[in-house]
This record gives C-alpha cells, sequence and structure tokens, in this order.
C-alpha cells in the first residue's frame, strides 16, 4: 500500500484556550436561541403537548427538514460512526450510509398515513395510535414503554460526544470524579433549562445553527485533510493496513478478528441486518414521530423523505474521516492516559486546524448532540404523560396538566439517560443506539403494520412483542466485551438457522412477526374480540387543507371525540 502521512497528535494534557473559547461563545449563542425560541410561532398558550411538544404542529418544509436533520443526524453520526470506522472498519461503522439510505423509502410509504391519522385525531405519539386503533390500553402501553426506554441509550450516546469534544478541549476526564462529569452537567443543566421553558421549539431554532455549522466544518475538512495526509490512496491505504492489523493482533490473542476494510463474504449478514434493521427502527423513536407530528401537513412529510437523503451524503463523509484519523496519525488519547475511539474525530479536528476552527469544529459536534438530546427529551416525556400518566394515573388529566408531567419528566429523562452513560461501555459508544433499535424495532408491527391492517390480533401483537423484547435483551447481554469484560458490549450474535452474525434487532423482530402471525391465527379462529377501531379509511389520507377535515373538526371540536368506527359508515371497510 502507498505509505501514508504520520502527523503527531498534539498534547492532550492542557486546555486548548482559544478552541474552549470559540466553544462557549457558540454555545452561549444556541442557549440564548433556545431561550427566545418560545417567541417562534408563538403560541397564546405553551401549557398543552400540541404547542410545548410538538410546536403546534406547524413546521413547513425548511424548518422541519432543519429539525428531522438535527434530530436523526446526532453525536452518533459525528462521533460513533466515525470511531467504529477508525476502531474496527466498514462493517462497524459504514453501514450507516446504506441504513440512511434505505430508510427514506420506507419513511415515505408509511409517515404520511401516520401523520394524518394522528392530525385527525389529535395523537401526539404512536401509542395513542396503537391506543385508538385497537382500543387496547396494555398494547398502547407496551409500545409507549419501550418508546421511552429505547431512548435513554440514544441520549446517553448524545452525552457521550458532548463529552468527548469538552476532553479533547481539556476539560472532564481523568480520575477526579466531579470534575470529570462536571463540564457535561453544566451543559446538560442548560440544555434541560431551555428545553423546558421553550419545549419543541428551541430545538427547531437551534436546529439551523447546528446544521450550519457541520456543513461548514464537513465541507472544509473534506477539501482541506485528504491534502495533508497524502490524498484518498494514502487514506485507504492507511486504514486496510490497520484492520489487517487489528485481526492479525486478535488472532494472536487468541481472538475472532473483528476489523474489515471492506467487508467479506462472513460478514455480509451483518453488515445488510445492521443496515436493515436500524433503517426499520429508526422512525420507530419517539423523538422521529414527535419532529414529523410538529410539520404542518402531509405533504411537508412526503417532501422531507426526498430531500433528507443531502444527509446521506454528509453522513457518508463524516464516516470517512475515522479513515483519514488514521491516515494522520491522530492519537485519541483522554485525560486518563487511555486510548478512546470516541475521542477521534474532536482530536483530529485539534491536530489539524487552527486552534479558532477546531473550536468551530467542536462547537459543530456539541451543538449536533444537544439538539438531538433536546427533541429525544421532548418526545420521551411526551410519551410518558400521554400514554402512562393520563391513560394509566390520571385519566381526567387537563392539557396544562400533561405538559407541566411531560415538562418535569423531560428533565427526569436526561438523569436517565446518565445511567447508561455510567454503566455501559463507552469505548464503542455506537452500541448504545444499537441497543435501543433492539427494543425499539419489536414495536414496529403493532405501529406500522397496523397503518394498513386490522388483521393483526391486539393480543397477538403484544405476544410478538414480548417474545421480542425478551430474546433481544437477553441475547444483547450475553454480548461481552472481550477487552473490558463489560455485558451489552455488541449487538450482534448468531441467526438461528442460519448460523452467521448478524444484528439481533432484525432476528427478534422476526420472531416477534411469527408469533404474532400464529397468535393472531389462533385467536381470528376462536373469534376472540380484536377491539373497537376507532379510525375510518379517510384518516390515513387527510390532509391539513382538505375541506373534510376541517368540515370535521368544525362539527366535532379539534380531537376532542374520536371519529366514530369505520363500520359506522355506509360502504366502508376497516382501512387495510
Amino acid at each position: 500500500m502507498t505509505p501514508h502521512l504520520t502527523v503527531m497528535a498534539a498534547d492532550t494534557g492542557g486546555v486548548n484556550g482559544v478552541a474552549l473559547a470559540v466553544l462557549i461563545v457558540l454555545f452561549l449563542l444556541v442557549t440564548v436561541a433556545g431561550f427566545m425560541a418560545s417567541r417562534f410561532k408563538r403560541a397564546e398558550s405553551m401549557e398543552s403537548l400540541e404547542e410545548w411538544g410538538l410546536g403546534g404542529r406547524t413546521f413547513g418544509t425548511w424548518i422541519t427538514w432543519f429539525l428531522l436533520g438535527g434530530d436523526l443526524y446526532t453525536a452518533y453520526t459525528f462521533v460513533a460512526v466515525p470511531a467504529a470506522m477508525f476502531a474496527t472498519g466498514a462493517v462497524a461503522g459504514f453501514f450507516a450510509v446504506p441504513y440512511t439510505i434505505i430508510l427514506y423509502p420506507i419513511i415515505f410509504i408509511f409517515m404520511a398515513r401516520l401523520w394524518s391519522v394522528s392530525h385527525r385525531h389529535g395523537y401526539v405519539t404512536t401509542a395513542d395510535f396503537v391506543r385508538g386503533r385497537y382500543d387496547d390500553r396494555t398494547l398502547s402501553l407496551a409500545v409507549a414503554v419501550t418508546g421511552f426506554v429505547a431512548t435513554m441509550p440514544y441520549i446517553a450516546l448524545q452525552l457521550v460526544g458532548i463529552q468527548a469534544v469538552l476532553e479533547v478541549s481539556g476539560l472532564g476526564g481523568g480520575d477526579n470524579v466531579v470534575a470529570k462529569d462536571a463540564p457535561l452537567f453544566i451543559a446538560f443543566a442548560v440544555l434541560a433549562a431551555y428545553t423546558y421553558s421553550s419545549g419543541l421549539r428551541a430545538p427547531a431554532v437551534i436546529a439551523f445553527v447546528k446544521d450550519i455549522l457541520i456543513y461548514l466544518v464537513i465541507i472544509v475538512a473534506v477539501i482541506y485533510l485528504p491534502g495533508k495526509v497524502g490524498g484518498w490512496e494514502a487514506i485507504f491505504g492507511a486504514a486496510q493496513d490497520k484492520m489487517d492489523a487489528n485481526n492479525a493482533a486478535a488472532v494472536e490473542a487468541g481472538l475472532k478478528p473483528a476489523s474489515s476494510f471492506v467487508p467479506g463474504s462472513g460478514a455480509f449478514w451483518a453488515y445488510a441486518t445492521l443496515a436493515l434493521g436500524s433503517a426499520m427502527a429508526l422512525f420507530m423513536y419517539p423523538h422521529s414521530v414527535t419532529a414529523s407530528l410538529s410539520s404542518n401537513s402531509r405533504n411537508t412529510i412526503r417532501r422531507n423523505a426526498a430531500i433528507l437523503p443531502a444527509y446521506s451524503f454528509v453522513l457518508g463523509l463524516l464516516a470517512l474521516l475515522g479513515w483519514v484519523a488514521i491516515a494522520a496519525g491522530t492519537q485519541p488519547i483522554g485525560l486518563d492516559g487511555q486510548p478512546n475511539a470516541q475521542l477521534v474525530i474532536p482530536q483530529l479536528f485539534e491536530d489539524m486546524f487552527p486552534s479558532w476552527f477546531a473550536g468551530v469544529a467542536f462547537a459543530a459536534i456539541a451543538i449536533g448532540a444537544l439538539v438531538p438530546a433536546a427533541i429525544m427529551s421532548i418526545a420521551a416525556a411526551n410519551t410518558f404523560s400521554r400514554n402512562i400518566y393520563k391513560e394509566w394515573i390520571k385519566k381526567d388529566a387537563t392539557p396544562a396538566q400533561e405538559a407541566k408531567v411531560s415538562k418535569l419528566m423531560s428533565l427526569l429523562v436526561k438523569a436517565f439517560a446518565l445511567v447508561f452513560v455510567l454503566t455501559l461501555d463507552k469505548q464503542n459508544a455506537i452500541n448504545f443506539q444499537l441497543l435501543g433499535g433492539i427494543w425499539i424495532l419489536q414495536t414496529f408491527p403493532a405501529v406500522v403494520f397496523s397503518l394498513f391492517t386490522r388483521w393483526f390480533h391486539r393480543w397477538g401483537l403484544l405476544a410478538g412483542w414480548a417474545v421480542g423484547m425478551v430474546y433481544g435483551t437477553a441475547k444483547a447481554y450475553q454480548v461481552v466485551n472481550p477487552v473490558t469484560g463489560k455485558h451489552f458490549g455488541g449487538s450482534s450474535a448468531l441467526i438461528p438457522g442460519i448460523g452467521e452474525m448478524g444484528y439481533i434487532a432484525v432476528t427478534a423482530f422476526v420472531l416477534n412477526v411469527v408469533v404474532a402471525v400464529v397468535v393472531t391465527l389462533a385467536l381470528t379462529a376462536a373469534k376472540v374480540s380484536n377491539g373497537k377501531d376507532e379510525t375510518i379509511p379517510f384518516d390515513y389520507f387527510a390532509d391539513a387543507d382538505d375541506p373534510r377535515v376541517q368540515k370535521d373538526l368544525t362539527e366535532h371540536g379539534a380531537h376532542d371525540e374520536p371519529y366514530g368506527d369505520a363500520d359506522d359508515i355506509p360502504g366502508n371497510a376497516p382501512a387495510r
């Protein structure tokens, strides 16, 4: 291979004053913007989930595009994916690129239907939709709890991203527990404050700043860095050399080779299932649904499904920066003196750019973690307030009480996420997202299948969900990191009957669907009631400006009452 240029890493023992100053200034700017965001598309009152949690469902195409971009392209994109590419190569990291390409046709097909039926009935969460579709509190609770729990490791991943930036800039890290995490806690205290104050409008406004910074940093990096390290031939050569060396070292140590420059035949199943499973899971998360339902029309969702792939291009460039760091000789060493792959991108920017631009890059990564963390905490809080608090604890809760509980829960959610940061292995942070994917994918049948058909029995869906959750969690727990010895150390396991390694979420999903089908056939044969459907076929195609929607809302009061069963309208059958 072509010899690659080695650039020594900068000293990680001190504070980079200029970079830190730029980071703090930009962070303060977005903080002010976050608090002022309550005036953006201002409502008469923020005391409802419609306003605080969904921004009044008023966001147009461009606001939704930035919001979804800020929501979906997170510290997972800016820290975890390049770190995985740097550490073990294409299977561990580059699957994220085809996964986002597969994703958008999927959401083009089903998300518009979810927006329409949610608009018609005032649904705030997917659990709301399941409740209305089957009149089943238990199935709705299962979807709600899964969404709430699966969001925790995803928020934790944002914490890891911010922590990486702070550590490279010279703050945090080390052995002192208080000093190590204090800057991170301060950042999230500020995040919690403006999220509590402004709701979804805060990340919607800040997402503009985040995306501008990200595009600026990536364009400059992709143009500037390859020339500094010998070009793309040297970059790919250095990456292949490192992956070969990793595998040789693993074999010598008696371990299974896990690195790959180009996935071999033995990694095809792992690569494919990681991409497919992640694509199916992403829009099941509460934060993805929240960002989508905040848009002002069905067509806004479809337009965004068409233009969001622009981010996939940026993701591919970001992933390749992990290999640029190999060619640059970047040494991601934490303040505790230990190697930490999660620091590689911030360290690369500090090593290769002037301090002021490194500060801009640090701010882009940190803000790129704050925006999705805000949306995730809001979405998880909405799920708790609507589907747990109102459904199971206080059925007569007013909209203002729902909003108050949601605001408080948005603060607690961040604290729950810290449990994942403190207990799971941060050396492979991409597993935080993949672990959440194992859980959230098990809600896919109850949500997506039900947007098109009620053939599945509600108890069959519940049984399938339970089997998928138990299998997925147990299998993920059994994966032990060979270096740290910690459980939940990976997301792939042998696929039963195939004998190939694959993403645990997909195997659990297949078991989920098989159980749901078998139980459905049995219960249907026994003529067990499948609950009452409060939706009608038109609900799944309604748009905001449809005169039939306006007439219906006028006659019934906006979202106050269900619109009746499909069978109530002559000539209609339940939506299939």
